[in-house]
């Protein structure tokens, strides 16, 4: 490993999801027009960067992204399944979000106040951190700079297992739409350099 190693977590685009149903790990929900901005913008953010790698996870709001990201720097797109969205949601896909407190009601409330001690999901957050950081060790082994691109809750799990944060910390700041997170490894330590969204509006 080189003295000092990067890597970068990078949310996906916006997606198309005009019925406004929570998608979850269902494929073939693709970027919207705005999210195909969002990550070209992203992608000249880090055209740059000395990205060696870009690693994505495999459902297609991620994949296009990472296409995005991937393209200025002449190299393909590596899928890791350890990547995928966070399987809680798995139990609410394709309901409308407004009907989530009457179709699994408190759950949504748990969720967002307490994220981290949740008794109803097949998936703890603590495993998707888990997961997460084994796909940036494997991934990042030996390289210089590489790009993962994921989702929102496990983008923020890798972000706060990496630097030493407490999950509980998992509602707070989380990254917007093709949010790029630049991490930097000097002495086998991560620490956080920095944050930078597209415009969200």
């Amino acid at each position: 490993m080189t003295t000092s190693q990067q890597i970068v977590l990078v949310r996906h685009g916006e997606v198309a999801n005009p019925h406004h149903v929570v998608y979850a790990d269902l494929d073939g929900f693709s970027l919207s027009s705005r999210g195909v901005r969002q990550a070209e913008v992203a992608a000249e953010r880090l055209a740059a960067a000395p990205v060696e790698l870009v690693v994505s996870s495999p459902l297609t709001r991620a994949t296009e992204t990472a296409a995005a990201i991937a393209r200025p720097h002449g190299c393909a797109v590596v899928v890791d399944e350890r990547l995928t969205e966070w399987r809680l949601s798995s139990r609410w896909a394709g309901v409308r979000w407004e009907e989530l407190p009457d179709r699994f009601p408190g759950e949504l409330e748990a969720y967002l106040e307490h994220p981290h001690d949740l008794s109803f999901t097949q998936e703890s957050i603590a495993a998707v951190a888990v997961r997460m950081r084994a796909a940036v060790a494997d991934r990042s082994a030996q390289r210089q700079c590489v790009v993962f691109v994921s989702h929102q809750d496990p983008v923020q799990a890798a972000r706060l297992a990496l630097t030493g944060r407490s999950l509980s910390a998992l509602p707070h700041g989380k990254p917007g739409h093709a949010a790029v997170i630049t991490l930097t490894n000097t002495r086998a330590r991560w620490s956080e350099q920095g944050l930078w969204e597209p415009p969200q509006e």
